[in-house]
């Protein structure tokens, strides 16, 4: 199982929202390229980086953060946030990023996947974010009425490299990840799970680690890496 540390960008800042409140962030670091950079000595093998305000906007907004990111480090970066079409997936793909996700763009336009996936075989991965069981979008600011599994059954056969599923409820709330609704996710889909929120300890890991059987291929941790309640190294130890 892969840990993939985050960094969320809200205007060219790392922070960390609480349930995805864009007034409730908590400002971490102002040296985005410095903090993968960190990630990476620390030993990780990924980084996952979100543009907020990009999300938000509906197009690219912390580009400049971004690249510093990708200038810093020369492990992969998965990035989404406000990619919402093929030439704006092309321009992160040439400069650098190894992965985009796709997530309002993927409810809203699901051709936009299959075709991304055609043209950027194993580069594209599908955010799904989750509010009460139903797929939310643009930076988690609306509730659609699709459920979770519905819309990731949509791309079992289009050569999706991953779904990252987060419940909302439990982001950066440190209260524990949502177990149970990425190990239902995992068993109804063939598609590998990056499960995201809610990490807040080593325990949390080693019950994610218990699901990896389900198709669970990946953690990603925020908070509870900036609030050094979970290192990297150990991270890494607990999920091998």
């Amino acid at each position: 199982m892969i840990l993939y540390p985050a960094i969320d960008l809200k205007d060219g800042q790392c922070v960390r929202l609480l349930r995805g409140d864009m007034e409730k962030a908590t400002v971490f670091s102002n040296d985005p390229g410095g903090q993968a950079g960190l990630f990476e000595k620390e030993g990780a093998q990924w980084v996952h980086v979100v543009d907020l305000n990009g999300a938000f906007e509906g197009h690219p907004v912390n580009m400049d953060a971004v690249k510093s990111i990708i200038g810093a480090v020369k492990i992969p970066v998965q990035l989404g946030g406000g990619i919402r079409d093929l030439k704006i997936i092309e321009t992160w793909l040439a400069a650098g990023i190894s992965r985009v996700i796709l997530g309002t763009a993927a409810l809203n336009n699901p051709e936009l996947v299959r075709d991304a996936c055609r043209v950027f075989p194993k580069k594209i991965a599908v955010g799904i974010d989750a509010k009460d069981g139903a797929v939310a979008v643009e930076g988690w600011a609306k509730k659609s009425r699709m459920p979770v599994s519905e819309l990731a059954l949509k791309f079992e056969d289009a050569g999706v490299s991953a779904i990252i599923y987060t419940n909302i409820d439990c982001d950066g709330a440190m209260a524990g990840p949502d177990i149970e609704g990425t190990r239902s996710l995992a068993r109804k889909i063939n598609t590998p799970v990056i499960a995201s929120g809610g990490v807040s300890c080593n325990e949390d890991l080693a019950l994610l680690k218990k699901i990896e059987e389900y198709g669970v291929e990946g953690v990603i941790v925020g908070r509870a890496i900036y609030d050094k309640k979970v290192k990297i190294r150990n991270a890494i130890e607990i999920l091998k």
